[in-house]
């Protein structure tokens, strides 16, 4: 049980192995592709490409059409629910779940048995990481529904063998309350509202750093690797390790968090990745800040090959902690539909939110929120003081000119710091809406193609 990896041998494989067995799974997921998804036969016939093209890794990302979300949901809606994207027979599906739809057009996803089971194994490698044992049991303070969510860390803790609680139904106080009575050790969450529900906590007078809960892991936004200040605000408040997961619902639960803390790693045995500048289509060199384009081999139902995320991470080969598979300092960084460059500069939300961290008397509830002037873009914080500070506007004041001193410091950029009234923001108990784009329709579908 001291074992620091789940699966030694996959988790420090040689670097030259792994590129060879990736080529090999390449070579094997495009044949079929080709043979039983009539979306890529499509696609594959268009570009000219047959699979007996992809003899090199190089081959497979410059012949391999890139896709995107919207080539999926375009042609669900189409011929609902899965359309030609399906790549097995309907009655294998044993799962269906959905993005959460930020677009009004949510992406349906067809999870077959073995998918779940794939996925299940992506989180286990962070949990182990952390500390997380058999032993332990798992608390889910969120309602289960067709958003993907955390249905694949549930698959986990079964995968690993833990007790499952779930919080379905409950609100934010029949949470604390049910976590109080039935003493779980790990809280699976969005991080936002692990730090809600110990500010709510606190207001019934309940101390959550006292509870049984030693563990708390995270996705669905940037969290504790991405963002160190919420690590400590969380662990602080719980009184427990912090960890958090990059997936993308459709790919995998494809990143566990880096041992250090310090970004996530790509789970090398369900995914393969590469960077690109989305300005040019080039692969970016590794240090270097690219979007992540990513191949699922865990996915025999709705496969994704050389698909956008349009998530930016700066990917390196290298990590003290013994792990050889790619590593993404900070996690995200930033969305391609949300990159913004403020004379001249690109400001990436995830350093914008740990300055807004670094200040106490900031609350968790803040918002970014972008604007077009001409031809240059904006960026306002608007941001809740805590609510010790309530009715104490002259303090607000000094607070937001102190918070811009720090981003211009920082970033070199000067943005407007405005508070807003404490508990005035919405409150989200699944994935947290940080960025409000304002920018015109037209400017936002440029930078989303």
């Amino acid at each position: 049980m001291d074992e620091k990896f789940w699966n030694r041998h996959t988790e420090t494989m040689p670097r030259d192995k792994l590129e060879a067995l990736h080529l090999e799974r390449l070579k094997a997921l495009v044949h079929y592709v080709y043979e039983r998804s009539p979306f890529y036969r499509e696609k594959f016939d268009a570009a000219g490409l047959k699979p007996g093209d992809i003899r090199t890794i190089e081959n497979f990302k410059r012949k391999v059409p890139l896709t995107d979300k919207s080539d999926f949901i375009d042609r669900q809606l189409a011929a609902p629910p899965y359309g030609p994207t399906l790549a097995l027979p309907e009655e294998l599906v044993v799962h269906h779940a959905e993005t959460s739809g930020t677009t009004g057009k949510p992406l349906a996803i067809p999870y077959s048995m073995y998918d779940t089971v794939r996925y299940g194994e992506s989180w286990v490698y962070g949990f182990w990481a952390l500390g997380i044992r058999p032993s332990d049991s798992f608390y889910f303070a969120f309602n289960w529904g067709n958003f993907a969510g955390f249905w694949s860390a549930y698959w986990a803790a079964r995968r690993l063998g833990c007790r499952v609680i779930s919080g379905g139904g409950l609100d934010t106080k029949g949470h604390i309350q049910a976590i109080m009575r039935l003493k779980p050790t790990v809280l699976i969450s969005t991080p936002t509202f692990a730090l809600r529900m110990a500010a709510v906590a606190a207001e019934m007078g309940v101390d959550v750093s006292k509870s049984s809960i030693r563990y708390t892991y995270h996705a669905g936004e940037p969290g504790p690797t991405a963002l160190p200040a919420m690590r400590e605000r969380i662990e602080k408040a719980w009184g427990a390790k912090a960890g958090e997961l990059l997936g993308i619902a459709e790919i995998d639960a494809m990143a566990p968090g880096c041992p250090n803390g310090d970004g996530v790693h790509l789970n090398e045995m369900n995914v393969f990745a590469w960077s690109m500048d989305p300005a040019t289509g080039r692969e970016v060199e590794d240090g270097e800040i690219g979007e992540n384009i990513v191949t699922s081999y865990a996915n025999t139902a709705q496969p994704l090959l050389n698909y956008r995320s349009h998530d930016l991470v700066r990917r390196r080969l290298d990590c003290s902690c013994g792990r050889t598979w790619a590593k993404f300092e900070g996690a995200v960084l930033g969305r391609t539909d949300f990159m913004v460059t403020l004379r001249g500069t690109n400001v990436y939300q995830t350093a914008v939110e740990n300055l807004i961290g670094e200040l106490p008397e900031i609350s968790n509830s803040y918002e970014l929120v972008l604007a077009r002037e001409g031809e240059n873009d904006l960026m306002t914080v608007r941001f809740e003081p805590a609510k010790a500070l309530a009715g104490k506007k002259e303090r607000w004041q000094e607070i937001a000119r102190q918070l811009s001193d720090r981003i211009h410091q920082a970033l070199h950029v000067r943005l407007r710091c405005e508070p807003v009234e404490p508990d005035s923001l919405p409150k989200y108990e699944l994935k947290t809406k940080r960025i409000i784009d304002q920018r015109p329709k037209e400017f936002r579908r440029a930078l989303e193609r």
